[in-house]
């Protein structure tokens, strides 16, 4: 039987972080889809990926979040190496796939039921890399 358990305002802030990172890596991914190669099916697949990633806490994430003092805000040169739409695509699947597995992890130990969400949206976005990369060689 899962139950909920109470989160610290530092765990809600991993939390907002990564529900952040998985949401807006997946959408990169969707636009890129949607908009340059027009691609029906994965822009939806995507898109619905992306609405299943969600938890119901928003006021509580909101009250945690403080983006303007995160120690590693500032852009590092790594994040800059980006120069076709694939390194773009793979950076964004990559950081999806992180942020799910964080959020899957931290779940096991708060409510079990979305640990399994999100590692299920894990193995999707691992399914999707692949078909998407193969397919728009």
């Amino acid at each position: 039987m899962a139950t909920t358990k109470p989160l610290s305002p530092e765990l809600f802030r991993v939390i907002d972080a990564n529900i952040n990172r998985l949401k807006e890596g997946i959408r990169v991914i969707e636009d890129i889809a949607r908009y340059i190669y027009n691609d029906k099916e994965l822009s939806v697949r995507l898109k619905t990926l992306r609405h299943q990633s969600k938890i119901d806490n928003l006021k509580d994430l909101l009250a945690s979040r403080d983006s303007i003092n995160d120690v590693l805000r500032p852009t590092m040169q790594s994040e800059m190496n980006r120069d076709t739409l694939e390194s773009i695509i793979i950076a964004n699947y990559k950081r999806a796939q992180e942020s799910s597995r964080v959020l899957e992890e931290l779940y096991k130990i708060i409510e079990p039921s979305l640990s399994e969400r999100f590692k299920s949206i894990r193995y999707t976005l691992y399914s999707l890399e692949k078909e998407n990369l193969l397919t728009n060689e």
